[in-house]
């Protein structure tokens, strides 16, 4: 049952301050005009884990499910359960959302629309999950599919951002290098070369690197100011949603990582798709659930189109595989399992398939990535010298001459 913070003034006109529990507003000013009060304010008491903001970590929530699930199989219930794990919790923030969740469902709320109360801790898929686990009679399962789901999907992103973190290391410092050779050791050498320029005698490579190292030094601003508006109109473009859309749009054309990025979103609207078919959320609810999971609007789109044929009678595969969008092994193995009804069971399956695949393919790209950006940052540094041995040699000729 919510809490409501209340004001109000008694019949001595004195302001009075407090909480009630109720079920609604207006059960709550119910509750107060019987006790002689006039409500001047009533608001439902803010969620407790907004005070403390931040998420949950998934090694967290993924711990929680697994346990809860432990708990209740072994003939735990429920209220007991929550209340053990919430004693037991290392972080204090989600120890608080246990006990308002723990006591909730003592007052008699569903625990699934307990869950609901913190979408910021608890997403649409275990919210969902829960409240068919609830009322299917298989809570238990349900929470050890979701432990498993949460754990996978934090593993598939650790490995995703841990093979592109050296690249982007690498290019980072490789970058700083090459800014501070142009910035403060090339104009060092334009003295010299003031000779060769007046001739009209400098090589065109030199002219060109002693002329960005120079616009660098004296307009660093200007540059600073296009970056900083390039970066502003992006920022902002990605706020709309058509900058967004336009934008997972471009991810899927991409030379090389296109492909990745289909499959990672793909295997993610199968896994949560399937998990949410095995515990007995409705097809229409896991499809709107897994649109919005692939975490991709283009995909999003086709996956909603798809659920639109569904109401009308039509099958999955054949509105999935006309948008183009998905890959066609995916969407035959998809069509096979519609007909055999063993489609909560392969869309796992797939998920798994694809997230090897993908995994594997990126270690590779990474990989290749890698020499490649060497060679490109070697060039870098390799015109830069080139550019300035070239008027030494040539100075250097004139003076044997």
């Amino acid at each position: 049952m919510p809490d409501f913070a209340y004001t109000a003034r008694n019949m001595k006109g004195e302001m009075i301050s407090g909480m009630l529990a109720a079920n609604t507003e207006r059960e709550a000013i119910n509750i107060l005009s019987g006790q002689s009060l006039f409500p001047l304010k009533v608001s439902e008491k803010v969620a407790r884990q907004q005070a403390f903001g931040g998420r949950i970590n998934a090694q967290t929530m993924s711990t929680f499910y697994t346990q809860m699930s432990g708990l209740l199989k072994s003939g735990v219930p429920l209220l007991k359960s929550l209340r053990i794990l919430a004693e037991q919790s290392t972080s204090q923030k989600f120890k608080i959302i246990l006990e308002d969740i723990q006591s909730r469902v003592e007052d008699g709320e569903s625990f699934g629309d307990c869950l609901a109360r913190y979408p910021g801790v608890f997403n649409d898929i275990a919210t969902n999950m829960c409240r068919a686990g609830t009322e299917g009679g298989f809570l238990e399962e349900a929470l050890d599919r979701l432990g498993q789901f949460t754990e996978q999907q934090a593993d598939l992103k650790a490995r995703t951002l841990g093979a592109l973190m050296y690249p982007v290391i690498l290019m980072g410092i490789g970058s700083a290098i090459v800014a501070v050779l142009i910035v403060f050791f090339v104009p060092k050498f334009k003295p010299m070369f003031d000779q060769l320029a007046n001739r009209g005698e400098l090589p065109w490579m030199t002219t060109s690197l002693l002329g960005f190292s120079s616009a660098l030094q004296s307009r660093w601003y200007l540059f600073a100011l296009a970056g900083a508006v390039i970066i502003s109109v992006v920022y902002m473009q990605l706020q709309t949603e058509a900058g967004k859309r336009l934008f997972d749009r471009l991810k899927l054309r991409m030379p090389m990582f296109g492909d990745i990025f289909r499959n990672l979103a793909v295997a993610r609207f199968c896994r949560v798709l399937g998990t949410m078919l095995k515990n007995g959320v409705n097809i229409l609810k896991s499809l709107e659930i897994s649109a919005a999971a692939a975490g991709n609007r283009v995909l999003a789109d086709a996956i909603v189109e798809a659920s639109d044929n569904i109401t009308s009678g039509a099958s999955l595969a054949k509105p999935l595989s006309s948008s183009g969008q998905f890959p066609r092994t995916v969407v035959e193995m998809i069509s096979v399992a519609e007909e055999s009804n063993t489609l909560d069971s392969v869309l796992v399956d797939i998920s798994d398939g694809l997230e090897k695949r993908t995994t594997r393919k990126l270690d590779l790209m990474v990989k290749m990535l890698e020499p490649l950006m060497l060679v490109a940052l070697g060039g870098v540094v390799l015109f830069v010298v080139v550019a300035l041995l070239l008027p030494v040699m040539k100075m250097s000729s004139m003076m044997r001459a």
